[in-house]
């Protein structure tokens, strides 16, 4: 069972904490976020070779054969990648797997974890239960994504290493809460690993976000107009040109909230002001994706303002570190 602590000791869990970066070996406190259908090998070599952290959500890589070759990719090119240069400067990989009882291959997922070994499993749409024996057993980090107080108890109490606190302004599913305000009930009763994330896309946000008492951040529409990511050119295009007031929440697609773009909706014959009736979940990874409504419509997070042009994932990391940078020599100036 989860411990509660006092208010006043997130001070010293958020310092005790900050060596998870250090033991994942990042350059800046970041995650490239699992984005459905927009993460692949490519994306995650490269942000791990750029210093943060790259993820992928299970479900993109169908069927079951496909997920083990992009495993196997993944592995083979971050080993090559820590041969040819400074192996602390390759930040890990997690995958992220379904734990919804609706998916079917979760055990096949399993297997594969099991053989491939990502450092870090974020569970979705689930308890983290069905996954940590399996983690656990070769060293490795559970994380279980949560939008609410509600989710992140339960997800304490079931033995997940940390949390993705999921708030509002993420992309795709998001969550209702402040980042700020949930970090700050959270640290009431977990003392584990705390990542963040919801409408924070630049350097300045990831060093606000450590100040709260999370210890990664994590920042997924910032990662869509790349080179690495699968999104089509048009879907890039699309975020270039939009702003906050392009997003729409509703869970009129998959059946949770999630942050949709309304020029997506519309050229999709989606009237943003009457959406559809929300639809029964289904997260079931063995089901082909084929033409399933979700598929062409788009997500964004409330930071999509931040983005400015399609680059690659390097260059995006180096403005972010560059900001990080700016923004902890600011905290340094009201202290000396």
């Amino acid at each position: 069972m989860y411990q509660t602590f006092p208010s006043d000791a997130r001070t010293g869990l958020a310092a005790e904490n900050s060596s998870l970066a250090h033991r994942l070996n990042l350059r800046i406190p970041v995650v490239s976020a699992p984005m459905f259908l927009v993460s692949g090998p490519e994306l995650v070599v490269a942000a791990c070779k750029a210093g943060i952290v790259g993820a992928f959500p299970t479900p993109n890589a169908r069927p079951i054969e496909v997920l083990d070759d992009w495993m196997t990719n993944i592995t083979q090119q971050l080993q090559r990648a820590r041969d040819e240069q400074d192996p602390s400067t390759v930040g890990a990989w997690c995958a992220n797997v379904v734990t919804h009882s609706s998916n079917t291959r979760l055990l096949d997922d399993l297997r594969l974890i099991a053989k491939h070994q990502p450092p870090v499993v974020v569970t979705a749409l689930g308890s983290p239960k069905p996954v940590i024996e399996t983690v656990h057993g070769y060293g490795g980090i559970v994380i279980a994504d949560v939008i609410s107080l509600r989710l992140a108890e339960k997800a304490a109490a079931a033995g997940a290493d940390g949390l993705a606190c999921i708030c509002a302004g993420a992309g795709g599913h998001t969550g209702h809460l402040s980042p700020f305000a949930f970090v700050s009930a959270v640290r009431e009763f977990f003392d584990g690993h705390v990542i963040v994330g919801g409408g924070i896309s630049d350097g300045f946000g990831v060093a606000g976000a450590i100040a709260s008492g999370a210890d990664l951040v994590y920042m997924g529409t910032r990662f869509i107009p790349t080179t690495e990511s699968m999104a089509e050119p048009a879907y890039k295009d699309m975020l270039v040109a939009a702003t906050s007031e392009d997003l729409l929440v509703s869970a009129g697609i998959t059946g949770s909230n999630a942050s949709w773009l309304k020029p997506s909706l519309r050229a999709h014959g989606i009237d943003p002001d009457n959406m559809p009736a929300v639809p029964e979940r289904s997260y079931d990874s063995n089901r082909a994706i084929g033409a399933r409504k979700w598929k062409d419509v788009w997500a964004a997070g409330q930071g999509v303002g931040a983005v400015k042009s399609v680059r690659s994932v390097a260059q995006v990391v180096d403005q972010l570190a560059q900001e990080w940078d700016a923004a902890r020599a600011r905290f340094r100036s009201f202290s000396s």
